[in-house]
């Protein structure tokens, strides 16, 4: 505790998550920061200071955000692919939405969902991914009758619900902003968490990025109508202009890494930072094999993942 302590001394206000063994970081070592409880998360809030001394308003929505918010990060290895669920604690109706759920582990992630006694209602795909096949027709089908998939309305795929740049998806007292990220693929697109109670926004909490933002990288741009250049402006218009703080949650990370921050990226992504005109230049040679997967998974993930009984093989 005292090493994390001396470790953010002077860290720029925001709300920042420290996974830990204990399950409360007390504030005696950590003067001017208030902690919460959340499970194994330790929520730390650093908060500037006003000239009265009292903490700052926006910082303390913040803070009372991520306390009530419920989630959960989980991995399917095949794709390196992580999947969230999203509830708001103080939800009566126990509603949650599901971020990029797999096939292959569609089973564990219903388990989990029901021991957390939640109900999806929204099962959302950030785009129509290639490595690996989406979950979303199987958890609606065989798990959770009354959930309805999400996608992109540009992606050309299959969905309950398209959305399309600028619609707001809530559940609870929590709102998820979509936003355009096309480049990886021309229907990508990323979700910003806010929480919204009395119907006043926080701050940005934390943005769920897809392939478009990767922990210092980000997705590939030779297949799926990529484009290099209009990844490059989605980033940096839809990605980079949300506070430093805002935690950002990708699709996939290949080293164990789970999680980064809009400021980290802006300041240490070794693709990003580049001009536009270096950025395509390195995109263009990367010269990546072609994707395991897409022959199969593409077609499916047109379809929500399920042929039906009717749909040809060749739907896509």
């Amino acid at each position: 505790k005292r090493i994390l302590a001396r470790r953010l001394r002077g860290t720029t206000p925001g709300v920042y998550l420290f996974r830990t063994h204990t399950r409360y970081l007390s504030a005696r070592y950590a003067p001017r920061w208030r902690c919460c409880r959340g499970g194994a998360t330790v929520v730390v809030v650093i908060e500037r200071e006003e000239a009265s001394g009292k903490w700052t308003s926006t910082e303390k929505k913040s803070a009372v955000a991520m306390e009530r918010l419920m989630m959960r990060q989980m991995f399917e290895a095949e794709s390196c692919t992580y999947t969230y669920v999203l509830a708001d604690r103080a939800d009566e109706r126990h509603e949650c939405v599901v971020i990029d759920p797999v096939d292959l582990t569609a089973a564990r992630d219903a388990e989990v969902i029901r021991d957390l006694d939640l109900q999806p209602t929204l099962l959302l795909n950030t785009h129509v991914h290639a490595d690996h096949v989406t979950g979303t027709g199987v958890l609606k089908t065989e798990y959770f009758q009354g959930a309805k998939s999400v996608l992109a309305k540009v992606s050309g795929g299959r969905a309950d619900v398209h959305v399309a740049h600028g619609e707001v998806l809530r559940f609870g007292a929590f709102e998820l902003e979509v936003r355009a990220t096309p480049g990886h693929t021309a229907g990508c697109v990323s979700y910003v968490l806010y929480n919204a109670v009395g119907g006043a926004r926080s701050p940005p909490l934390m943005v769920f990025t897809g392939d478009a933002l990767l922990i210092r990288g980000c997705g590939r741009t030779d297949f799926q109508q990529g484009d290099s250049r209009q990844l490059y402006r989605s980033v940096h218009s839809q990605l980079f202009s949300l506070p430093d703080a805002t935690l950002v949650y990708p699709a996939h990370d290949y080293k164990g890494r789970m999680m980064t921050t809009i400021g980290e990226e802006r300041l240490l992504n070794p693709r990003l930072t580049k001009s536009e005109e270096e950025f395509v230049r390195v995109m263009s040679e990367l010269n990546l094999p072609y994707p395991q997967k897409i022959d199969a998974s593409l077609p499916l993930n047109l379809v929500c993942g399920l042929y039906e009984e009717n749909t040809p093989v060749d739907a896509a």
